[in-house]
C-alpha cells in the first residue's frame, strides 16, 4: 500500500479553478463513494477549503490509482485532463506524509501560521470516518497530523500572531479604504470567517456594520457580542438593500453559486464607488462584477498583497516547527513500516493457534468426561498463556526492525522457520 496526495491549492491554481474543484461538506459522501469506488483506492480523505482540496489518498497501485483520481477530479471540475494537469500537485510516501503534517501545522497555508486550518483537518477526518473512507492507516495519518499541529501551535512561536484569511481580508480593505470610522460596511455571512471578519473590523475601529446571514439567530448572536459597536441584523431578504448603503461589502457564505452579479449590484450603485471583499471558495461575487465602473472587486487571491508584507518573519518563526515535524514524520514512518510485518505475525499466530487448539482437543480427550468445566478453561488458559509468551519475543524483535532490509530478512526467517503460508502466497505472486 502507498500513500498519496494529489490535490491545488492557491500555489499552483487561480481561484477560478478552485472553485470548479470545491467539494463542500453536503458532497464529500458521495465524492468518497465514487473515489472508494475504483479498484486500486482504498482510503480517502477530502481536504476542501478556499485555498486547497486535496485528496489523501491509500492505493494499492500507485500509478493505477493515481490515474484513477485524477480523472475523477476531472469529471468533477468539469475539465479536461490537459487543462487540470498543470494545476494539480502529486505527492507520495514520504513527501505525502509530511505534506499532510505541513498543511496541519500552517506552514503550507496562504497566511503562514494560521490556525483555522487544524480545525479543517479535524472535520475532513470526521466526514471520513462518518461515510468509511479512511481506514487503519488515514486515520492514524490525521490523528498525527492533528496532533502535530497543536504541538507546533504550544512549542513553537508560529500562532503568535498569527492572521487568518479573515483578518487578511480586513487589512486589505484597509489599504483600499483607509478610514473605517466613517464607513459603512456590509458583511453577509456570519459564520467562522463572518465572526472573525467582525472582531478584526472591529479592532480596526469599523463601527457601523451590517450582518447579513440566512438564519437571523446567529446573525444576532454575533452582533450581541459586539454591542458597543453598531451592527444591524438582518437576513439575506435584505441584500440588495444593505449593499446600497454599503461603501464595502464582504462576502463569506457557503452558497455555490454567486450571490452578487452584475445585475443585482448595479441597482445598488447610485452613482458612488463599491469596494467587494469576496473571501468565499467557490465566488460569492460574479466576476461580471467587474464590467461596472464604479465597482472594485477583490478575491482571495488579492490576500496575497497583504501576505507579502509580514511573510518573511513569520518564515523565520515556521522554522522552529520544523524539529516536531522532522520527530512526528519519523514515528509516522517507523508505524508505517510495521504495518508490512502484520501478514507474517498474523499467519505465525494462525499457524500456532491451529496447533494449540489441536493439541489442547487430544489432551481432553484423553482425560476423559470426569474432567470438569473447572479444570478445562485452567488447561486451555495455560495453553493460551504458552502461546503468548512464546510469540511476544519473535513479534516485537520483528516490529522493532527500523530498516527494511532487515525487517524483510527476519520476516523471511520466520516464514522458512515455521513454513507459514504467507510465503508460499507470496511465492504465487
Amino acid at each position: 500500500m502507498n500513500i498519496a496526495v494529489i490535490g491545488l491549492s492557491h500555489k499552483t491554481a487561480p481561484v477560478e479553478v478552485r472553485e470548479k474543484l470545491s467539494i463542500p461538506t453536503p458532497k464529500v459522501e458521495g465524492a468518497i463513494a465514487r473515489l472508494t469506488s475504483y479498484p486500486h483506492v482504498k482510503e480517502v480523505s477530502i481536504l476542501s477549503t478556499c485555498n486547497r482540496l486535496e485528496l489523501h489518498i491509500v492505493l494499492s497501485n500507485t500509478e493505477n490509482g493515481i490515474r484513477e483520481v485524477t480523472q475523477f477530479l476531472a469529471e468533477y471540475g468539469d475539465l479536461s485532463i490537459e487543462d487540470l494537469r498543470p494545476h494539480l500537485f502529486i505527492l507520495v510516501q514520504q513527501d505525502a506524509i509530511m505534506h499532510l503534517l505541513r498543511v496541519s501545522s500552517g506552514l503550507d497555508s496562504l497566511v503562514l501560521g494560521e490556525g483555522q486550518i487544524l480545525a479543517q483537518v479535524k472535520h475532513a477526518l470526521a466526514e471520513s470516518q462518518k461515510y468509511k473512507g479512511v481506514g487503519r492507516i488515514l486515520s492514524r495519518l490525521f490523528k498525527d497530523a492533528i496532533k502535530t499541529g497543536k504541538r507546533v501551535r504550544t512549542e513553537t512561536s508560529i500562532g503568535t500572531g498569527a492572521v487568518s484569511v479573515s483578518s487578511a481580508a480586513a487589512e486589505l480593505a484597509q489599504m483600499k479604504v483607509p478610514d473605517f470610522t466613517n464607513c459603512h460596511i456590509t458583511i453577509i455571512g456570519a459564520g467562522k470567517m463572518g465572526r472573525l471578519l467582525v472582531k478584526h473590523l472591529v479592532s480596526k475601529r469599523a463601527v457601523n456594520i451590517t450582518l447579513l446571514n440566512r438564519s437571523i439567530k446567529r446573525a444576532d448572536d454575533l452582533a450581541a457580542e459586539y454591542s458597543h459597536v453598531n451592527i444591524k441584523t438582518g437576513t439575506m431578504d435584505i441584500m440588495e438593500a444593505a449593499v446600497t448603503k454599503a461603501d464595502v461589502v464582504f462576502t463569506c457564505t457557503s452558497s455555490e453559486e454567486p450571490v452578487l452579479h452584475h445585475d443585482n449590484v448595479k441597482p445598488c450603485l447610485a452613482g458612488r464607488p463599491l469596494s467587494l471583499f469576496d473571501i468565499s471558495v467557490p465566488r460569492n461575487v460574479h466576476k461580471n462584477v467587474e464590467e461596472l465602473d464604479a465597482v472594485k472587486a477583490y478575491t482571495v487571491d488579492d490576500l496575497k498583497e497583504v501576505v507579502a508584507k509580514n511573510q518573511e518573519s513569520r518564515r523565520k518563526m515556521a522554522q522552529e516547527a520544523e524539529g516536531i515535524l522532522e520527530q512526528e514524520l519519523a514515528q509516522f514512518i517507523k508505524w508505517f513500516g510495521s504495518l508490512d510485518t502484520v501478514s507474517t505475525i498474523s499467519s505465525l499466530r494462525t499457524k500456532v493457534e491451529a496447533i494449540r487448539e489441536q493439541e489442547l482437543e487430544k489432551a481432553l480427550s484423553r482425560l476423559g468426561a470426569d474432567f470438569s468445566d473447572k479444570h478445562r478453561s485452567v488447561v486451555e488458559a495455560l495453553s493460551r498463556g504458552i502461546v503468548n509468551k512464546i510469540l511476544h519475543d519473535p513479534m516485537t524483535q520483528l516490529r522493532a526492525q527500523e530498516d527494511a532490509e532487515s525487517r524483510k530478512q527476519a520476516m523471511e526467517t520466520l516464514q522458512v522457520l515455521f513454513n507459514l503460508e504467507a510465503k508460499r502466497a507470496k511465492a504465487k505472486r
